[in-house]
């Protein structure tokens, strides 16, 4: 059984603004530590995965940023895609060109912004899964044992019954809940964390997107029948334009009989918003998390990020203060999921400078 890797970074993380932007998105940035997101991402993979099976999906806008920061991985692997359809087509792209390389490949699928603590857990984790996906010719992903009612997470339900060592039937997938719906998932005890994160063969997944999604497979096999021909760019971009944007989860995983879950044990965060960076950063005496030049006087509770300026903040408390080269971000941090709506206005406003 030989391993591959699918990184998908394509996101420009709306949520990260005014740090995170088009050409230089969340995953591209140092959040956390010396090195980036996906550069964590990658070298986590280290004494799992050989580079020359690590391949990254992502645009062209980022290409040239992830081509920088990952110069060690073979320039073929990094799989840019003419336009963003989803991760349902992501995937899709990324496993025939796989499978043309090796058709018994095994597939890890992993977001290329997320922290996870204890790389060797991590290892198992996936090692396990890979076995299973490769052994038992199912879908398998990780599930994060939830340890509070969170609502930025969309849910798995299990069958609490083991079909292999921690792995478990998914019965159902749940969207992001309100918080009294949370609470009862928490209660339940059968629910998990969706992490995103996905293993199978690759012809296991291509057969299911058959399956399922009949049209996005009728177009990968065209964009198949053309990889290694001076057609290729030309049949990608006529082809994906036409492809509908559906993420994994609602065109496969949510209708497959073939789905498991297998516990992940290790800390982990999808790092999905501001809030979650506060919650992961040291924090001072008055659980402020300060980075850059930063003063403060009677406040408690915030996260304030200013390396190029120097910022003053008196009074408050709970706030998310973001000072950049070119904007400034202040939102209280219950409210730091709807820092995406600000990317709406933008485009709203032609505003793209800002973008």
């Amino acid at each position: 059984m030989k391993i591959y890797a699918v990184i998908m970074a394509g996101g420009i993380g709306s949520r990260f603004w005014p740090r995170s932007k088009k050409k230089c998105p969340k995953q591209l940035l140092k959040i956390f530590g010396d090195h980036t997101m996906i550069q964590d991402t990658v070298k986590r993979l280290n004494g799992l995965v050989e580079n020359e099976n690590i391949y990254i999906v992502t645009n062209k806008q980022q290409k040239a940023g992830i081509l920088t920061q990952l110069s060690h991985l073979p320039l073929n692997n990094i799989i840019e895609e003419p336009f963003g359809r989803n991760t349902a087509a992501c995937i899709g792209l990324a496993s025939i060109l796989i499978q043309k390389k090796d058709p018994d490949a095994v597939i890890l699928v992993l977001p290329a912004d997320h922290i996870i603590n204890n790389d060797k857990e991590f290892h198992n984790t996936l090692l396990n899964a890979a076995n299973f996906a490769n052994d038992s010719k199912g879908l398998v992903t990780i599930g994060i044992p939830p340890t509070k009612p969170e609502t930025g997470y969309g849910y798995i339900q299990i069958d609490e019954k083991e079909v292999s060592d921690r792995v478990h039937k998914v019965l159902t997938f749940a969207e992001k809940p309100n918080y009294a719906t949370a609470v009862r998932f928490i209660e339940s005890g059968d629910f998990y964390w969706n992490s995103g994160m996905f293993i199978w063969r690759a012809d296991v997944i291509l057969e299911e997107i058959k399956n399922y999604m009949p049209d996005l497979h009728d177009g990968l096999i065209k964009i198949q029948d053309s990889i290694d021909s001076k057609k290729f760019q030309e049949t990608l971009m006529n082809v994906y334009g036409m492809l509908k944007k559906i993420s994994i989860d609602y065109g496969i995983m949510e209708k497959s009989k073939k789905v498991h879950l297998i516990k992940g044990n290790f800390e982990w965060s999808d790092v999905g918003s501001w809030e979650a960076v506060y919650e992961l950063s040291p924090k001072d005496e008055d659980g402020n998390a300060k980075v850059g030049q930063v003063y403060t006087e009677h406040a408690q509770d915030s996260y304030i990020y200013s390396p190029d300026k120097f910022t003053a903040v008196i009074g408050v408390d709970n706030l998310i203060v973001i000072n950049d080269k070119d904007s400034l971000l202040i939102c209280r941090r219950d409210n730091a999921q709807d820092v995406k709506m600000i990317i709406d206005y933008l485009k709203i406003n032609k505003m793209n400078e800002y973008l």
